[in-house]
């Protein structure tokens, strides 16, 4: 199977320029190709890493990607999906946001020395030196204005609150980087998603006008949930890439939390395991639902992918002690205030004694009133950090404080909540 046959049954073909022509380069030479990530955030979030795992797909197909950090793009912000103006960001904060996003990127690919070794470069390198007239002359002399107002993004903000022209002139910028880097890599393709498809054919039209050559474009789908709202965004907000702003086992909690008819899809677009290994897997989720084969297969690979091994393990460490198949006390501090944050832990003040065990299980949502909570304690169903709560009265101590600050309470076998001393 070649790369563009892989990517059309992985639901990662959308759109491209001529497809043809575009498959017997990739099937005769080795191209170099690029995708652009903007730091509008400190981090990428999993949207982004349909891409990034696309760049990876292309290069182990034989290729060499180039991953562009947007230091220029990123100080003016993409339209596209954008209801209204983006608040732009300081120059220092976006030049912070950079360096963090290209040590993101730069985990998905490869830079062994070889003819397909990766490169990252940032905008900022050959647009921060550009002047205003040079770019008028170079680069806006090639555009029409009146095809720029055709494009979607364009022209769904001139249908609402309207466009300024930094914005407006945010697609000459993305054709200007596909052209750079054509000129000093030989770079033929971009790839982005089917929301970035203007931008991507600017890019297109722009070589074409300026040199003469015909290169491509390809646009992966966005990655939708069954009611076809985005991933990327749940009700707490993106799922981030970074750690330090969603956590290794809170990343793996969403993954594992997808629904049996998200899994088949996600298989294929987020996951490296063969078809084969994917239709069989699915195959037998469906026969098994109750096991949640798929969902554990999920976030076993992508929680590693993102994270690496020891902080998958963790996570899974941490998600079979809560319903009592490991031990809680085995878990370390970083991954308990993870814990806590999931289960939106009810927070005690310190110094603030400890009320029984039945009321604490209704604080902490296990159930809803405290003679509920003694009467799962009195039926044999009350748990305190795994341990069996036998008296109804009972009152936690320091002792059972994990790291000194956390309790972890469940009913039965699923209804599981915390408690945090200090916020």
């Amino acid at each position: 199977m070649d790369i563009i046959d892989e990517l059309s049954w992985r639901g990662l073909l959308a759109i491209s320029t001529d497809i043809d022509e575009l498959r017997s380069d990739l099937r005769t030479s080795r191209i170099t190709f690029y995708c652009g990530f903007d730091p509008t955030a400190q981090s990428l979030h999993i949207g982004n890493l349909v891409q990034l795992l696309t760049l990876r797909r292309i290069q182990q197909a034989g290729h060499r990607p180039i991953g562009l950090v947007g230091g220029a793009t990123g100080l003016i912000g993409d339209p596209s999906g954008k209801s209204d103006e983006r608040v732009l960001n300081p120059a220092d904060m976006v030049t912070g946001w950079v360096e963090k996003i290209r040590g993101e990127v730069s985990r998905f690919l490869d830079f062994s020395d070889g003819p397909h070794a990766a490169l990252i470069v940032s905008n900022l390198d050959w647009t921060g030196q550009m002047s205003a007239l040079e770019f008028m002359r170079d680069v806006g002399k090639h555009f029409s204005v009146n095809r720029m107002l055709d494009r979607e993004s364009v022209k769904a903000r001139l249908e609402g609150g309207g466009i300024s022209y930094t914005e407006f002139s945010y697609q000459l910028l993305q054709a200007n980087d596909f052209l750079e880097l054509y000129r000093r890599y030989g770079c033929t393709l971009q790839t982005g998603g089917s929301d970035q498809w203007g931008n991507l054919v600017s890019g297109v039209d722009l070589i074409r006008r300026a040199e003469g050559a015909s290169v491509h474009a390809l646009a992966t789908p966005l990655i939708t949930k069954p009611d076809g709202t985005k991933y990327g965004k749940t009700e707490g907000g993106a799922i981030w890439l970074n750690p330090e702003l969603m956590s290794p086992y809170a990343f793996y909690q969403f993954w594992l939390n997808v629904t049996d008819a998200e899994v088949p899809s996600l298989l294929r677009a987020f996951s490296f395991k063969s078809r084969e290994e994917i239709e069989a897997l699915s195959a037998e989720s469906m026969a098994r639902p109750a096991a949640r084969l798929g969902q554990r297969a999920l976030a076993e690979e992508i929680t590693t992918l993102v994270h690496g091994k020891d902080e998958y393990l963790r996570a899974r460490a941490a998600s079979e002690a809560l319903f009592g198949q490991g031990d809680l006390a085995a878990l370390d501090a970083l991954t308990l205030a993870a814990v806590a944050a999931e289960l939106r832990a009810h927070v005690i003040p310190p110094g603030q004694p400890l009320p029984q065990v039945a009321r604490l299980m209704a604080e902490c949502g296990v159930v809803q009133t405290a003679s509920e909570g003694r009467r799962a304690i009195s039926e044999g169903g009350a748990y305190l950090n795994n341990q069996k709560v036998t008296d109804v009265a009972a009152v936690p101590g320091e002792q059972d404080l994990l790291r000194g600050r956390y309790i972890v309470l469940r009913r039965g076998k699923r209804s599981v909540g915390a408690v945090q001393i200090g916020s």
